[in-house]
């Protein structure tokens, strides 16, 4: 359980960052993509400026996510920072190497 709880916040995959140092990471690097994985119901109650919606949930997420180019950063968010955890997770065995986690989640800005 201890390697579980390790797992998600340090790892291989992607790089976990707090609220402050995630959105001055996510401004300071050219060409960023912030990504919003929460649902459209979570989405429609607020979200950070310039964020694309890509909700995890949805079956079509491995598709949706696979349109993107993999050269990008990708600065990921959901609610709490499990689901945008296991976004990353996907998205670097898909072959994505650049993705920051908001550890917390939106409910943490």
């Amino acid at each position: 359980m201890f390697n579980f709880f390790k797992s998600l916040f340090k790892n291989d995959a992607y790089e976990n960052l707090k609220a402050k140092e995630f959105l001055a990471q996510y401004k300071s690097t050219p060409g960023a993509v912030l990504l919003d994985v929460r649902t459209p119901m979570e989405v429609a109650a607020g979200k950070l400026d310039g964020a694309k919606a890509i909700d995890f949930q949805n079956p079509n997420f491995a598709a949706n996510v696979s349109k993107l180019d993999k050269e990008k950063t990708y600065f990921i968010y959901c609610r709490s920072g499990m689901r945008s955890a296991s976004a990353c997770r996907q998205m670097h065995a898909m072959g994505f190497k650049n993705l920051i986690n908001l550890s917390g989640g939106y409910i943490s800005i």
